[in-house]
């Protein structure tokens, strides 16, 4: 861990003068940014940049308009307020503001330092229409908890994105960080004031702060040391509720990964938010290189909360692998405020979604059937989106339309691309080689600061395997030509098919059958536009039908439940007698009502597989 002087940073930042900025003169002096999480105003946090000495006489300011990772433009300009320039003197400097995110700063050969407040994202996000994605906002909770993701606090001088930081944090003394920014605690000068260093800027946005009072646990998992910090608003849940799934989660991802080692250390930082009040309801999360934030429902029971951690955190900690390890140029030298895209987010998204699935299954964490199902739900959930669309144009163009709403789709067909390229070079290899394969050759060429050529990673990809992942990528991923999964998944002996599997009469697990009209909870009908089971279809009621009777009993919203609860001890020769409004017309059905079924897609072996269909399927699930 690198170490800094706090003490010096100090001296100059307290004391900034014309002698003092003459001190920052060399190209390597850090930039000297103060954060003040204790002065909280109106939730509100005051920020001070205090730069070296410009030779120009104008100056430019920004904050990003997006960050590596969010594939949205967010502008976070939108949330500084009373921006000022001073001169070595305490005067105001003459300051134009250019757009949301940036500002021009003149005679800039006087500048100072620079001064603004910040208001958080997360208080706001059911107010405005495009919210920032909670795990890439700001929370400000004086006394309580702060979110510094630091993009919404720290801005960047044009030209100077490549200069050190010096950060200091005044802070509240019951409030501890986590971050992955170089930390020296010997160094404060008391217990209000955290430092930290980063060497470029693009460090310092990689690396978020969490304040809170303590609630982390750490453990190890195979030379990783991991940290788990946990903000409840109201004290439901600790970080040792969730360890030992992490523990064991986490251990298989590493067992999966082998020997690909980009890291020695790891945060978690877990915000659960409040969903009474206004509040984060952005859930999910966002990579970094060494952390990832994750903001999920304080109400979620524990069971619920552990299986989105699986997901959620799982997906991100393969990001170590894909963008933040191997990636390109366009990733590497992150313009945030005119972002150039990437092509390659069937990798960076796609390839991170398709592991996070595939180590679970080849570490014994689920079943081979539960895999099967997991894949058979991305297949369907593509079909929302635009199938035609290439992949590679939608990539690059992301933050605009059509292409942005489309963005899900990185995460269905994205995990798809990588599932048939695994399955492509299963067959051509003899089960010897997949896509973990390729992504580990391409991290002994590329790394953290070694980026590919955006337009030049296909051909090397073909060059590194065989010509029909040419075609492949010509047809499915650049080009428009629809994925036949069925065509890949025979080639290690599975079919999709249709079978019948039981449900309930009103309901399908917790998906029910029928509805309320919600201005007129009297009105009981059956849902439009879902598949019906078969006791609906075997009493020919269709989809609209308003509920008049059952067996006689009049049908509102309090006796429909005390039906469906009766429903689950029904037998299947019960006789029952339904009266509807069909389009104006009352109709009545009577009959059994049999067993409720449905029919379902299922991911299965077949039956005359050959011995080598098999044993890719094995290289496929379990090597």
């Amino acid at each position: 861990m690198r170490k800094i002087i706090i003490a010096f940073a100090l001296a100059l930042l307290f004391n900034a003068c014309g002698t003092g900025k003459s001190l920052l003169s060399d190209d390597n002096s850090p930039i000297l940014t103060t954060i003040d999480l204790v002065n909280v105003v109106d939730d509100r946090v005051r920020v001070e940049m205090n730069p070296k000495a410009f030779t120009t006489e104008t100056v430019l300011f920004r904050i990003p308009r997006t960050v590596p990772g969010t594939y949205s433009s967010d502008n976070y300009g939108k949330y500084i307020q009373d921006f000022k320039a001073l001169d070595y003197k305490g005067n105001e400097l003459e300051v134009v503001k250019l757009d949301e995110n940036s500002w021009s700063i003149s005679n800039g050969v006087q500048l100072d330092k620079v001064e603004y407040l910040v208001n958080d994202t997360y208080d706001t996000e059911t107010e405005v229409a495009d919210a920032v994605f909670s795990p890439a906002g700001t929370n400000i909770s004086k006394g309580s908890n702060f979110m510094l993701n630091l993009h919404g606090f720290v801005g960047y001088f044009d030209g100077f994105k490549e200069t050190p930081y010096n950060i200091l944090v005044h802070k509240p003394e019951a409030l501890v960080a986590t971050t992955s920014l170089f930390l020296e605690p010997n160094r404060k000068p008391d217990a209000l004031w955290d430092g930290f260093m980063a060497k470029r800027y693009f460090e310092v946005i990689d690396n978020p702060i969490m304040y809170t009072k303590p609630n982390t646990e750490a453990f190890e998992i195979n030379g990783i040391t991991v940290r788990l910090s946990l903000f409840s608003p109201n004290g439901v849940y600790k970080a040792a509720d969730l360890k030992e799934r992490m523990v064991s989660m986490m251990g298989a991802q590493k067992k999966f990964l082998g020997d690909v080692d980009t890291t020695k250390e790891y945060n978690i930082l877990l915000y659960l938010s409040d969903v009474n009040v206004p509040d984060a309801r952005g859930f999910g999360a966002l990579e970094h290189h060494t952390s990832t934030v994750v903001v999920l429902p304080e109400a979620m029971p524990i069971e619920r909360l552990e299986e989105a951690m699986v997901d959620v955190v799982s997906h991100e900690f393969f990001h170590i692998v894909t963008p933040l390890s191997v990636h390109s140029k366009e990733i590497q030298f992150f313009d945030f405020n005119n972002p150039k895209m990437s092509q390659h987010l069937w990798m960076y998204e796609g390839t991170t979604e398709y592991f996070a699935n595939l180590f679970q299954v080849q570490q014994e964490l689920i079943s081979e059937d539960e895999y099967y199902d997991k894949m058979l739900m991305k297949i369907d959930n593509s079909k929302f989106y635009d199938d035609t669309m290439s992949f590679t144009i939608m990539s690059k163009n992301i933050l605009e339309e059509p292409y942005e709403a489309n963005y899900g789709n990185v995460y269905e067909k994205g995990a798809l691309i990588n599932m048939s390229l695994d399955l492509l070079l299963r067959e051509k290899s003899n089960g010897e080689k997949g896509v973990l394969w390729l992504l580990k050759e391409l991290s002994k060429k590329y790394g953290v600061n070694v980026p590919f050529d955006d337009d030049a990673l296909f051909k090397e990809i073909v060059e590194m395997t065989y010509p029909e992942v040419d075609a492949f990528f010509k047809n499915h991923v650049n080009g428009d030509t629809p994925i036949d999964y069925e065509l890949y998944l025979k080639k290690v002996g599975l079919n999709i098919l249709e079978v019948e599997q039981q449900t309930g009469y009103f309901l399908d697990g917790q998906v029910p059958y029928i509805d309320v009209d919600v201005e007129n909870d009297s009105v009981v009908f059956i849902r439009e536009g879902i598949k019906l089971n078969s006791f609906f279809k075997d009493l020919n009621l269709k989809g609209g039908d308003v509920l008049q009777a059952i067996n006689g009993d009049e049908v509102t919203i309090k006796s429909i439940r005390a039906i469906v609860g009766e429903s689950f001890g029904w037998a299947p020769e019960k006789i029952i007698k339904i009266t509807v409004e069909r389009n104006g017309e009352v109709v009545t059905v009577e009959g059994s009502i049999g067993l409720p079924m449905k029919v379902v897609k299922k991911l299965a072996p077949v039956k005359d597989a050959t011995e080598l269909e098999i044993s890719l399927r094995k290289a496929w699930l379990k090597n």
